[in-house]
């Protein structure tokens, strides 16, 4: 307990606010890497998610993908990265890094999500003559969107883990004070940065809850409504 008020006592102390590492300008580069490596990882799985789900085509290679990305252990990719680049070129490779863990979680929501829906509703679509472009626009991607979410959700989650590792190599964020407290022993520090990893984590995750939530479908958010019998022979009313 002593440590946990001291970890608060370092995170809220005035100093954390001037220097030359305010926790506000860390909390931002971290928020940088994190948006900036979620959106590049969207724009390249999204549309291959979409692909896979709308044909029905490449799913086991995907899901062998994703599997194997999953098993790469953040730091270690980081650290090759950076090798294999040159020191000089820290940053692309950290976002490299960033990128390819975001991948396999917003594949797997993209795809996931069109082959949820109910195969039905699409051959309806097609009934009507709708094209497959038209589908896949006004019938799989909006119903398929939860699960979209969902992925992005998870993938925002192991990016603003994984960016906390980007102080390894000199690119600041959170982790710089995690960091440098292991180095100077001041545990105090250790445990408040990780502690406002933690909190940022919780606020991104929240917000993608709500996200979340607000893409499902009307009747779905509001849950199945109670009807009742006014009477015998008296239609049902909500």
């Amino acid at each position: 307990m002593n440590l946990l008020r001291e970890a608060l006592a370092w995170l809220f102390s005035p100093e954390r606010l001037v220097g030359s590492h305010p926790l506000p300008e860390a909390a931002l580069v971290h928020l940088f890497y994190t948006f900036a490596a979620v959106a590049i990882a969207a724009a390249i799985a999204v549309p291959s998610g979409w692909a896979i789900g709308h044909t029905g085509r490449g799913r086991e290679v995907a899901v062998a993908i994703s599997g194997a990305a999953r098993a790469i252990p953040s730091f270690g990719l980081i650290l090759l990265l950076v090798l294999l680049m040159g020191v000089t070129r820290k940053p692309e490779a950290a976002m490299i890094a960033f990128v390819l863990l975001a991948i396999p979680p917003i594949l797997a929501g993209a795809y996931a999500g069109l082959e949820a829906i109910d195969r039905r509703t699409i051959d309806a679509g097609r009934a009507q003559g709708m094209t497959e472009w038209q589908i896949l626009w006004r019938i799989e991607a909006p119903l398929g969107l939860p699960l979209l979410v969902a992925g992005l959700r998870s993938g925002m989650l192991q990016v603003v883990a994984t960016v906390t590792l980007a102080a390894y190599v000199n690119l600041g964020g959170l982790g710089y004070d995690i960091i440098q407290g292991i180095a100077l022993r001041r545990f105090d520090q250790v445990l408040g940065g990780a502690l406002a990893v933690a909190a940022l984590a919780l606020v991104l995750d929240g917000v993608f809850a709500l996200l979340q939530r607000a893409a499902q479908p009307r009747h779905l958010r509001e849950g199945p409504r109670h009807r009742k019998r006014t009477g015998p022979g008296v239609p049902a009313t909500a």
